[in-house]
């Protein structure tokens, strides 16, 4: 079922529509995002394009939590 709300998200977003989506779908979030968001205790830590989210994280919340779910 997860597999086929996210395809009917990527759909809608290849169509153009905006969208505000939280996940820890990561592979979702670089795929289909057009930024990535970390927020951690309700405070926004970190934003970049997927690219560079996820290849070059500065803040060490974020280094800390992809180590994590990166496996």
């Amino acid at each position: 079922m997860v597999g086929e709300v996210l395809d009917v998200m990527k759909e809608l977003a290849e169509s153009g529509m905006t969208m505000v989506v939280v996940t820890h779908e990561m592979g979702f979030a670089k795929e289909v995002g057009s930024r990535v968001i970390f927020m951690d205790e309700g405070v926004i830590k970190e934003e970049n394009t997927p690219a560079e989210f996820f290849a070059n994280p500065q803040n060490p919340r974020l280094k800390e939590f992809l180590s994590k779910v990166l496996m």
